[in-house]
C-alpha cells in the first residue's frame, strides 16, 4: 500500500515592530499580483528550519540564524492539485536589509503594518497571519468551500 504524500512548505514573516515584510508575486504562474511572506518548499534531505533560512536568503537577501526562527503555526492545506503542510515562522532578527532578491519572481517588496495589509494577498497566507497572530497554532485551509 502506498502512503499518502503531501508537500511540505515553510513561510517566514520578517517582523519589525508592528510591520511585516511582504513580496508581490510576479510571473510565477501562481497568485501573480498577490502579496505573500517569504515562502518555499522544503527540499529532499533538508530540515524545515534549513529551508526557512535558505528561502529568506533567496527571496529577501538577508541572513537568519535558525535559532532566531519562532514557530507560530502549522496549516494543513488542500488545494486543486493536492495537499500541503505549511509551517509558519516569525523572525525579528536578521543580518542585512530585506529587499526583493528575486526580481524575476516578485516585482515589489515593502513593509506593511499588520493592521493594514495589502488588499490582494495570497488567501491562505492572509488567513494564516490573522489566525496565528491570535495565538492559535493549527489551521486547516481549503477543506471547506468558504475558505
Amino acid at each position: 500500500m502506498m502512503r499518502h504524500q503531501v508537500l511540505l512548505a515553510v513561510h517566514v514573516s520578517l517582523v519589525a515592530g508592528e510591520r511585516v515584510f511582504l513580496l508581490r508575486r510576479f510571473q510565477t504562474g501562481y497568485e501573480d499580483g498577490a502579496y505573500t511572506v517569504v515562502a518555499g518548499h522544503v527540499d529532499a534531505d533538508e530540515s524545515a528550519t534549513a529551508a526557512a533560512v535558505r528561502e529568506v536568503m533567496e527571496e529577501a537577501g538577508v541572513v537568519v540564524c535558525p535559532e532566531d526562527l519562532q514557530f507560530t503555526g502549522c496549516m494543513h492545506r488542500q488545494f486543486a492539485d493536492g495537499e500541503a503542510i505549511n509551517l509558519f515562522f516569525v523572525t525579528r532578527r536578521w543580518t542585512g536589509e530585506p529587499t526583493n532578491a528575486e526580481p524575476g519572481k516578485c516585482d515589489h517588496a515593502d513593509w506593511y503594518p499588520f493592521s493594514a495589509l495589502p488588499e490582494r494577498m495570497v488567501p491562505y497566507v492572509r488567513s494564516a497571519l490573522e489566525y496565528f497572530e491570535n495565538g492559535r497554532p493549527y489551521l486547516e485551509y481549503g477543506w471547506a468551500k468558504e475558505d
